[in-house]
């Protein structure tokens, strides 16, 4: 039954089509330090919780960790931190210049761990269970091929391996009109993309609710 599922996920998302055409060209030549100051704002609810997000993934020594949609990766330096010099962080992202932005803050920071990965909208490029985490925060509702995309990361998870995926609440009447506008589906339209992809929710942690964001859990299934 697993193999038939699987092979049901492979024949879709071979004939995929995009679910948001040209989402990610308003970062085609970008200008990182505009982009830095966007993405860092205080204001901004990840960056202003990013201590806590860092928290919750229960980052050990040695582990190997994957922050896909890395941005200017201030979530990635934390996380290369936490897992130490036994441990590996790779940045992925689609932008080629914030990764390497990330790569010469990281030498800067004489952070050793720390490995960029240029992906582009249907493959992470990780390598196959590479992962024991993988998280995707602000960034899954940019998944231009969300099936593709899933198969990447399902692929690249290690057996027993998460998915921490953190992104906006869409709710009519509720959220604001960022989210209405700029997010194209609801936590439920997402969580089951995901679960139709081979994970499992396991749990939603309750964050940053009062911020109009989600955080889910997810084991590879």
């Amino acid at each position: 039954m697993a193999l038939g599922v699987c092979l049901l996920g492979v024949a879709s998302s071979a004939q995929e089509e995009s679910v948001r055409p040209g989402v990610n060209d308003g970062y085609r030549d970008p200008d990182v330090e505009v982009w830095r100051s966007r993405l860092e704002a205080e204001d901004r609810a990840i960056f202003k919780y990013r201590h806590a997000i860092v928290a919750i993934l229960g980052l050990e020594p040695g582990m190997s960790v994957a922050d896909v949609g890395a941005g200017t990766g201030f979530l990635t330096q934390m996380i290369a931190r936490e897992v130490g010099a036994e441990g590996k962080v790779y940045a992925v992202d689609v932008v080629e210049e914030f990764l390497d932005l990330i790569a010469a803050d990281a030498e800067r920071a004489g952070i050793e761990n720390l490995v960029t990965v240029l992906g582009d909208q249907k493959t992470t490029k990780l390598e196959s269970g590479v992962a024991d985490l993988i998280l995707v925060c602000d960034a899954y509702h940019h998944f231009e091929f969300p099936q593709h995309t899933l198969a990447s990361l399902h692929q690249a998870l290690r057996l027993s391996g998460t998915l921490v995926v953190i992104d906006f609440e869409r709710i009519e009447g509720k959220s604001a009109p960022f989210a209405l506008g700029h997010i194209r589906a609801g936590k439920g339209t997402f969580t089951d993309e995901i679960k139709n992809a081979g994970f499992e929710l396991e749990r939603e942690i309750p964050l940053m609710e009062d911020e109009g964001q989600y955080v889910l859990v997810f084991a590879k299934r």
